[in-house]
C-alpha cells in the first residue's frame, strides 16, 4: 500500500512554499523537523529517505528546492523518489521553469496539479499529456531574463531574430 500523508516544497532557506496534507495522521511541524534534520545531519549530506519518530521522510532536492513526502506507512523509497521526480518534471512542464519564484507565482496551478496527481495520498496520473484535459488554470510565465540581464546579472546582447527562428528561451515556456 502506498499512501502519502503530506507533500511539501521547501525553499533553500527552509520556508514552506507549497504544503498539502492528504491524511490526518501527521503532526503540523513536520516541515520544520525535516529541514532541521537535513540541515544539521551528522556527517553532512542527509540520505534521501530517513525516519524520525515513526514518520518516514522521502525527499528530492532539485534546483535548490526540497520536494518532500511524509508518511507513516512502510513505502517503497524508489517509488517515492520516482514520483517526486515526476512531480518536479510536471511542475517544470507547466510552469516553464522550476524555481522558487515560478512556484510562488503559480501556486494555484501547482495545487490543481497536486489534486490531479495525488488523490487522498494515492498516486493517479503523472504524465503531462494526460493531465492537460484535467488542468484548467493558465500558468503565470516567469521571465528568466529580466530587463536584458541574465540570472547572474550580466548584460545580454540583443539580436534581431528572423521570423522563422525560435528564441532560445522557448524551452522554458509552459505547456
Amino acid at each position: 500500500m502506498f499512501a502519502v500523508s503530506q507533500f511539501y516544497i521547501l525553499s533553500p532557506r527552509g520556508d514552506t512554499i507549497i504544503s498539502r496534507s492528504y491524511r490526518s495522521d501527521e503532526i503540523k511541524e513536520t516541515s520544520e523537523v525535516f529541514f532541521r534534520k537535513v540541515k544539521f545531519w551528522p556527517g553532512g549530506v542527509a540520505p534521501p529517505v530517513f525516519n524520525v519518530d515513526g514518520i518516514n521522510f522521502v525527499y528530492l532536492k532539485t534546483n535548490g528546492l526540497f520536494f518532500v513526502f511524509t508518511t507513516r506507512f512502510n513505502v517503497s523509497p524508489n517509488f517515492c523518489i520516482e514520483l517526486l521526480s515526476r512531480l518536479a518534471k510536471c511542475f517544470k512542464d507547466y510552469c516553464g521553469l522550476l524555481s522558487e519564484e515560478a512556484i510562488r507565482k503559480n501556486f494555484i496551478l501547482i495545487y490543481e496539479l497536486l489534486d490531479e496527481v495525488l488523490d487522498y495520498g494515492y498516486p493517479q496520473l503523472t504524465s503531462t499529456e494526460s493531465l492537460k484535459g484535467f488542468v484548467h488554470n493558465e500558468p503565470v510565465v516567469v521571465d528568466i531574463f529580466k530587463h536584458g540581464t541574465s540570472a547572474n546579472g550580466l548584460k545580454l546582447p540583443s539580436f534581431q531574430a528572423q521570423n522563422n527562428t525560435t528564441p532560445s528561451t522557448a524551452v522554458h515556456k509552459p505547456v
